[in-house]
């Protein structure tokens, strides 16, 4: 599969293959979403054990990559369907910039969009891509994260106080 290559401010500067791209650390589009129930706990997945990086760490509903020419809002709607089996609008809540190693010689460096929406129906995970989920009350994530933060993804780790300052200020939860 190939992903969609940016620079900084997010325009696209090319294509590649995606573990090239994981392999050389280039800058690339992604999307993560964050799913929240009528509660406002946010649901959080336990990535399959066979994923090429961080499986078996909890993170976020979903993660994953625009295709060339795919809308980034309308890619991560597809994925959250395929990797969880959830349909639901979602919104944009804000973007960044990370980068992270791993063990295995592979780095995340990514422009990364991030959604938000409310979900409260059936979980239907696909278990190449999901080995466990639950929702989680804010504050219980939070401090599981300063005890366990081994358990989680990286980019879940950066992105999570980003979506928590976003829900304080635009949000009701």
């Amino acid at each position: 599969m190939d992903v969609i290559l940016v620079n900084e401010q997010d325009q696209p500067v090319g294509t590649m293959e995606k573990m090239e791209v994981h392999q050389k650390a280039l800058l690339h589009r992604a999307f993560s979403v964050f799913l929240f129930n009528d509660r406002g706990e946010m649901l959080l997945h336990k990535r399959a054990d066979s994923k090429y990086h961080s499986g078996g760490l909890w993170t976020n509903a979903c993660c994953s990559h625009p295709r060339p020419g795919e809308d980034t809002r309308s890619a991560a709607e597809k994925r959250l369907q395929e990797e969880m089996g959830i349909v639901t609008p979602l919104t944009k809540a804000f973007d960044f910039i990370y980068k992270a190693s791993f063990d295995n010689g592979l780095t995340e460096h990514e422009f990364d969009h991030v959604f938000t929406g409310t979900y409260h129906g059936s979980i239907d995970p696909n278990p190449e891509e999901v080995s466990a989920y639950c929702y989680k009350p804010i504050p219980e994530i939070r401090q599981a994260i300063r005890e366990y933060p081994y358990e989680y993804t990286e980019w879940f780790k950066i992105a999570f106080p980003r979506m928590e300052l976003y829900l304080q200020t635009h949000s009701s939860r």
